[in-house]
């Protein structure tokens, strides 16, 4: 078998191995994580809000692209004013690609002209762990009753290109709008893509 071959094939199974396993329609696991600025927040604290998580890593090809179109930033902000909190988890470990102190985060963070609710720090991986989150990014989306209605990828184009994103499904834009109508989430899940959560 060519090397070219095993490649193709490897991509073709990788979607596979990322299958999402938090299943929706079941209560939120309830966590508890610091911000950036020590603040601790529990997911419990929101009972009544809709919560957006979303795993972030600000040197991943994927994140990078959502991030310099400006186009995660539109969507926290769009969201946030509507009452919505959206919580950014950072799960990378010491040492490995996107860990940040509390310092470098709010850096970042104020570079990126980001505005999710809080940015919250998971060095040792216990709650990317617990919510089987894959990739930077990976979402899911708490309802008000603290059920889990969205598990899965921000859109589906599995790109790092800017140009893909005004061509792509953005199911959490969907899903949201959704859940702010009073509607039942029309697609609960989906493949997670991007960069490995860099747990340790």
């Amino acid at each position: 078998m060519t090397l070219s071959i095993l490649v193709g094939f490897f991509l073709v199974l990788n979607p596979l191995v990322q299958a999402t396993e938090l299943p929706v329609g079941k209560p939120a696991p309830n966590f508890a994580l610091p911000d950036t600025n020590g603040k601790n927040h529990s997911l419990s604290d929101y009972k009544g809000k809709i919560v957006v998580l979303e795993w972030i890593n600000h040197d991943c090809p994927f994140v990078v692209k959502l991030y310099n179109s400006g186009h995660m930033q539109k969507l926290q902000k769009s969201y946030t004013e509507k009452g919505i909190i959206w919580l950014s988890i950072n799960s990378s470990a010491p040492g490995k690609q996107g860990y940040c102190t509390p310092e470098k985060a709010n850096e970042l963070t104020k570079q990126k002209k980001a505005a999710p609710t809080a940015l919250l720090l998971d060095p040792d991986g216990k709650v990317g762990k617990l919510y089987g989150a894959k990739t930077t990014p990976h979402m899911f989306i708490i309802n008000s009753d603290g059920g889990l209605v969205y598990n899965g990828a921000i859109d589906d184009i599995r790109s790092t290109k800017i140009e893909d994103i005004p061509k792509a499904k953005n199911y959490v834009q969907i899903a949201l709008d959704e859940v702010l109508e009073g509607k039942k989430v029309s697609i609960q899940t989906s493949v997670p893509y991007g960069c490995s959560v860099k747990y340790k």
